[in-house]
Order: C-alpha cells, then sequence, then structure tokens
C-alpha cells in the first residue's frame, strides 16, 4: 500500500473479524467508517481507534438487513464530501438446521446482507474507485464456499455467490488500480456460533482460528492484491483439494461434519 492515507469502510466493525481489521487499517494510519447495527459497539471501538492511533473514525450504526441501507451510507458519505478508498464487506451471518425447517425471514434476511448488501456497496462505491486509479475491495467469503452445505444450505450458497463475484471483479479490474479480494476464513472464534444456532455442530471442535490472525492474513492478502486469501494450511488445503473429489462425496462430509455432536 502507498503511503498515501485511505478511508476504508468496514460493514460488521463491531465485532470479530471487522473489529480486527478495523484496527489493522487504523494502525497503519487510515482513517475509518464504521458500520454495524450496534452503535454502542462502534462508538467504543472508534474512541479505541482515536486514542491509540490518531485516526478519523466515523460511526454508522445501520442494519444491512433493510434493503434501503446501502443507499442511505452511500448518500450519507456522498453528502459529507467523505471518499472511500477501502471497502471491506465483512458484515454476514448464518443460520442452521434442514432448509425445510429453518425461519424464512432469517434466510432472507442473511441473502440480503450476506449477498445484496454486499453487492448494492460495491456498485456504489467501486466507479469512484476505477476513477481514482486506486482502491481496495474485501468480500469476507468462507471455505464454505468452495462446497455445498447441508443443514447450512443458504449460507454455504451466499458465500458461494461471494466468492464467484469477488473472483470476476478481481478480473475486471486487473489494471486499473483497484484490488479485489475475497477472504475465506474457515472455523473462526466469533459470535457466528451462537448467532447461527451451532454451539453443538462438530463443525467447531477442532481448527478454529482467532479473528486477528484472520484479519491479518486478510489484510496482508488484500494489500498483496491475492483475489482469494484462505487463512490456516488446513483450510488451504482442504478448500483446494475439494475439486478432486465427487460432489456426493463432499456433500455428505459436509453433513458428518455438519451434524450435532450426539450427547
Amino acid at each position: 500500500m502507498s503511503e498515501r492515507k485511505l478511508t476504508a469502510l468496514v460493514t460488521g466493525a463491531s465485532g470479530g473479524i471487522g473489529e480486527e481489521l478495523a484496527r489493522l487499517f487504523a494502525a497503519d494510519g487510515h482513517s475509518l467508517v464504521l458500520v454495524a447495527r450496534s452503535r454502542d459497539k462502534l462508538e467504543r471501538l472508534a474512541d479505541e481507534l482515536k486514542e491509540k492511533h490518531g485516526v478519523l473514525a466515523r460511526v454508522m450504526a445501520s442494519d444491512l438487513a433493510r434493503a434501503e441501507s446501502p443507499r442511505e451510507i452511500f448518500g450519507e458519505l456522498e453528502g459529507a464530501g467523505v471518499s472511500i478508498d477501502a471497502l471491506v464487506n465483512n458484515a454476514g451471518f448464518g443460520s442452521y438446521g434442514l432448509f425445510a425447517e429453518t425461519d424464512l425471514k432469517q434466510e432472507l434476511d442473511m441473502l440480503q446482507v450476506n449477498v445484496v448488501a454486499l453487492t448494492h456497496l460495491t456498485k456504489l462505491f467501486l466507479p469512484a474507485m476505477l476513477a481514482r486509479r486506486r482502491g481496495y475491495v474485501m468480500n469476507v467469503a468462507s471455505t464454505a464456499a468452495f462446497q455445498p452445505g447441508p443443514l447450512m444450505a443458504v449460507y454455504y450458497a451466499s458465500k458461494a455467490y461471494v466468492l464467484s463475484l469477488s473472483e470476476a471483479l478481481s478480473n475486471e479490474c486487473e489494471g486499473t488500480g483497484v484490488r479485489v479480494s475475497a477472504l475465506c476464513p474457515g472455523p473462526t472464534e466469533t459470535g457466528f456460533v451462537a448467532a447461527a444456532g451451532m454451539g453443538d455442530s462438530k463443525l467447531f471442535d477442532r481448527a478454529v482460528m482467532d479473528a486477528r490472525t484472520v484479519a491479518v492474513a486478510g489484510y496482508r492478502g488484500l494489500l498483496a492484491g491475492k483475489p482469494v486469501v484462505i487463512p490456516g494450511l488446513r483450510n488451504n488445503l482442504l478448500a483446494r483439494s475439494i475439486g478432486f473429489f465427487p460432489r456426493g462425496l463432499v456433500t455428505k462430509v459436509v453433513r458428518g461434519i455438519q451434524e450435532k455432536r450426539s450427547h
């Protein structure tokens, strides 16, 4: 990254990977726009970053499950004369259970956050980056993007979309000065498990990474212009090798991992 300071917009910045990414941008002296539903958590983080690093940190409490939110965020920043040099689409959540039984509204909200808001924000902020011939877009996908996920069917499908979109945009932006990267973490210690109702799933029994380690890998990968970043050697090997196995077998294995532990 050049020495010129950036303004980075981070969604889902109130905790987990998003919070750690915000800290990394701030540590390098970049200004921030912090977006999440919880204003209190964002203001605490903004105060911390201002005090520790002397950076500007604007707080925008917004629920990306609302279709109007991306346009409102863009309009408020445009009105304030704030240009976004780095967009981090980190906000997202999952749901757990058989597709025929899970809550429809929750999954439509999930698609709005994981897929539609991410696409909308990128569509709004990317053109100005291209015009300036400088910018960064990080979309947080998951190792879930590489295969179907029984018992989390919609979540896995949403992350496959994020990965596919990011790789395509990375190609479209080659030679423009704009870098697009998909961060694909495996199981990570965040609030995700509780929010998705996965407390008893075997998926998180081993090889869980901490949010800071994942964020560092994603941040470095973004600056290096890597189209896809998969933190952790084990995660990388598993994600990259899936294409060598029959899809039906992969789906059955994932189902077994996703099942709840027997007590």
